[in-house]
C-alpha cells in the first residue's frame, strides 16, 4: 500500500466537511412527486465522495453504502441539503456519514429526510489504495464518533471474509 500523502500526518473531520444543496425537480421522482430513492443515493454518494477526496487528497471510490435510511419523503420543489462528515479511517479506507434533510421553501419547514454511512478507498495515481491520513480528534463529537466507527468498521470487514 502506497503512502503518498504520508507528508500529511493528520487531519480533523471539520477539514473535509462538505454541504451540498440541491433542488428537486419533476424529472428526480415518480409521478406522485416523490423522489427516487436512487436519486437521493447519487447525491449522497457524491457528497459522500467530496469528503473522502478532501480528506485523502486522492481519487477516492465507493466501496460501501450501509445504514442507508429514508426516514422522510423528498418531494418535488423541495431544496435537498446534504452535510457529509469523515467518522474514521483505517489505512485506506474511509467512513463518511451522510444526512440529508429537506426543505419546503415556502414554509421553510426543514425535515430531516435520511442518513447514510458510505465508505471509500483512497486510490493512488496507479489505482492502488493508498494510506490515507490519520484523523485528529479534536472534540468529544469526533471521539465518540470515530469509536461508533471503528465497530461498524470491524463489522464490515467481517463480513467482507464470510
Amino acid at each position: 500500500m502506497s503512502s503518498e500523502n504520508s507528508k500529511i500526518q493528520e487531519k480533523s473531520p471539520s477539514e473535509s466537511h462538505a454541504e451540498v444543496i440541491v433542488r428537486m425537480f419533476p424529472s428526480d421522482a415518480n409521478p406522485a412527486g416523490n423522489v427516487f430513492g436512487g436519486e437521493i443515493l447519487k447525491h449522497i454518494d457524491m457528497v459522500a465522495g467530496i469528503v473522502a477526496q478532501r480528506h485523502s487528497q486522492s481519487n477516492a471510490v465507493t466501496v460501501s453504502m450501509d445504514s442507508v435510511n429514508f426516514l422522510k419523503p423528498v418531494f418535488v420543489g423541495n431544496v435537498l441539503t446534504l452535510n457529509a462528515r469523515i467518522n474514521y479511517v483505517h489505512n485506506s479506507s474511509m467512513e463518511i456519514e451522510v444526512k440529508a434533510e429537506a426543505e419546503d421553501i415556502v414554509t421553510g419547514i426543514r425535515t430531516v429526510t435520511g442518513t447514510a454511512f458510505v465508505t471509500f478507498v483512497a486510490l493512488n495515481k496507479n489505482g492502488k489504495p493508498m494510506t490515507v491520513p490519520k484523523l485528529a480528534l479534536k472534540t468529544d463529537d469526533d471521539r465518540l464518533k470515530f469509536e461508533e466507527a471503528k465497530i461498524r468498521m470491524d463489522i464490515r470487514l467481517k463480513n467482507r471474509q464470510k
